[in-house]
């Protein structure tokens, strides 16, 4: 007879998504460049970002869960596929673009980034200063879904097909 684990001991399967796009801007209000890879400092952000650097929109806010941005490229897809619009990954002016994994979930909670830790901070809610930046009415359709905000726990690099997992 096999021995079994009792449910409580058993590890739990981890959910686990990709890194589908990195973008960062070096301005407020500027376009977002596109990146294969991005270092991130715990505590400060990832270099070359306008919130790494005191210049975003909202860097004279508490730096907490300004630090790095996620959002769902499904989520991204169904604001397009609602709005009738192609909404880029870069229009949603997030750092991080994931493919695979509720980002929702990591609100209040630590999680992996390649070889970064990071801890959700909450909701990116969507603002019209990104309706406005992006050109594209898509407030609405990102309402819930508009990513996370979060801060960065350890010092590393973020690459283009990195996991994240719980």
């Amino acid at each position: 007879m096999a021995h079994t684990e009792p449910q409580s001991e058993r590890q739990r399967p981890r959910a686990a998504g990709s890194v589908v796009s990195i973008h960062t801007s070096p301005e407020a209000a500027e376009p977002m460049d596109s990146l294969i890879e991005v270092q991130a400092l715990a505590g400060a952000g990832l270099v070359g970002d306008r919130y790494f650097r005191g210049l975003g929109t909202y860097s004279s806010d508490d730096m907490t869960g300004r630090q790095i941005t996620l959002i769902e490229s499904e989520a991204l897809e169904a604001a397009s596929a609602e709005t009738g619009m192609a909404i880029q990954p870069r229009d949603s002016r997030r750092n991080i673009v994931t493919r695979g994994i509720n980002l929702n979930d990591f609100v209040g909670r630590e999680f992996q980034l390649g070889e970064v830790h990071l801890r959700g901070i909450e909701l990116c809610e969507p603002c019209s200063h990104l309706a406005q930046l992006a050109g594209k009415p898509m407030l609405r359709s990102l309402v819930h879904r508009g990513g996370i905000r979060a801060d960065i726990l350890s010092d590393g690099m973020i690459r283009v097909g990195d996991a994240v997992e719980q």
